[in-house]
């Protein structure tokens, strides 16, 4: 057991458990920077910026993930490939679009045929995160909407009598004031996040689904180091522990944040404090 848990293979699926670590610890600050500009973007008073941010929200929140990421993924590749092949084949006289078919210069290609296999991984990886973190910004943006909107009026009011401009007061008083009530949809959020990972395989990512379902199914030719019968059900069962116990740290280490910043404040959870104490 030891020899076969230690095999080429397994290493895949143990490397790929830090791919996974990797897209959470890169795509949620990245998501957060698309909610907070979508949020921040919906509240401006500059009309069509107004209506970009809600638009961005409404958007991406009414369509499904799986069908987001099916069709994202490709628009997104074929728009990097069309805006190198605008800058590198100017001469290029032949439709890009040629019925089902989009066809560019090959020195507008994406990765290139002949770049090595870990370029093409990084190139899968790069997109996958981009998806991710435009999908769950929309998400996060409108939990970021709602809660600059619950920071209390009167305070706003406050600022600017004090001669505060609305730039001062949007960093220094709405800013600070909205995690708190922020936190707790954003909590959600990163335990969806948490379980939307497995949709990396459908990127072409070989995260730990894809090795799970290749090294617990039925050996075909391309894994014959140790031929066994499905072990999917012990391989997913692992997965299930994986993600609990994720889980679990999480909601751990949330808790702690949200006691951090509730302690004191005007808030429910706050009071529930005071009245404990």
């Amino acid at each position: 057991m030891a020899c076969y848990l230690t095999t080429g293979k397994h290493m895949s699926l143990y490397w790929s458990v830090g791919t996974v670590l990797l897209l959470l610890a890169i795509t949620a600050p990245a998501a957060l920077m698309f909610g907070f500009g979508g949020a921040a973007a919906a509240r401006s008073s500059f009309t069509p910026l107004r209506w970009f941010g809600k638009t961005y929200m409404a958007l991406i929140r009414g369509v499904p993930d799986i069908a987001f990421f099916l069709f994202f993924v490709i628009a997104l590749d074929q728009g990097f490939e069309w805006a190198r092949h605008q800058v590198l084949c100017p001469d290029w006289t032949d439709a890009i679009r040629q019925g089902n078919d989009f066809v560019v210069c090959a020195e507008a290609k994406l990765p290139q045929g002949n770049a090595p296999q870990w370029v093409h991984e990084v190139y899968g990886f790069f997109v996958a995160v981009l998806t991710f973190a435009i999908v769950f910004g929309a998400f996060a943006g409108n939990v970021l909407f709602g809660a600059m909107r619950a920071v209390p009026a009167a305070q706003l009011e406050t600022a600017a009598a004090y001669g505060m401009s609305k730039r001062q007061t949007f960093w220094r008083i709405l800013v600070p004031q909205m995690w708190v009530f922020a936190l707790p949809g954003l909590s959600n959020l990163w335990m969806v996040l948490i379980k939307a990972t497995p949709l990396l395989f459908l990127l072409g990512v070989e995260d730990i689904v894809y090795w799970a379902r290749e090294l617990g199914g039925t050996k075909n030719p391309r894994f014959t180091d140790y031929p066994h019968g499905d072990w999917r059900m012990w391989y997913f069962l692992a997965l299930l522990v994986f993600y609990l116990a994720f889980t679990k740290v999480s909601e751990v280490v949330l808790d702690r944040v949200m006691a951090r910043l509730t302690h004191g404040q005007a808030t429910a959870a706050g009071e529930a404090q005071r009245k404990a104490t």
